[in-house]
């Protein structure tokens, strides 16, 4: 990868808003999916399928999925160093930048189980009960 686009990158990203950006994302995902069918089910009765709410909640699922992976590469991109020998005794920027891009790279998969646990119930269960 080139050096400038690395540079690039590692500047744009390394802030504490990208850091929780991905649970921010799983948050935002969870709100959705407990009040699109909390409100669907509320109009529709307790007898009435979820195909309606399935459809939406499978949308929000795989935008969410998508930004979190987006998020999860490019904190990849910045925690990589070509022929790291990981001795980092001083405290540098480099490696502080590099200390937020691999915690916001564990947030994202954490991140991305915890939206697929979410939209799960709504493809197990049939209807509002």
């Amino acid at each position: 990868m080139n050096i400038k686009l690395e540079s690039s990158v590692l500047q744009v990203n390394s802030s504490l808003w990208a850091l929780i950006s991905p649970l921010m994302i799983w948050g935002l995902h969870f709100l959705f999916c407990y009040i699109f069918t909390a409100i669907h089910c509320a109009k529709s009765g307790p007898f009435m399928t979820l195909n309606d709410a399935r459809l939406a909640i499978g949308v929000a699922t795989v935008v969410a999925l998508l930004l979190v992976t987006v998020l999860g590469c490019i904190a990849w991109i910045q925690s990589y160093v070509k022929d790291d020998l990981l001795l980092h005794e001083r405290s540098t920027n480099e490696d502080r930048a590099r200390f937020l891009a691999v915690a916001t790279l564990l947030l994202a998969c954490l991140g991305f189980v915890a939206i697929v646990f979410t939209a799960i119930p709504v493809f197990i269960f049939e209807d509002c009960r």
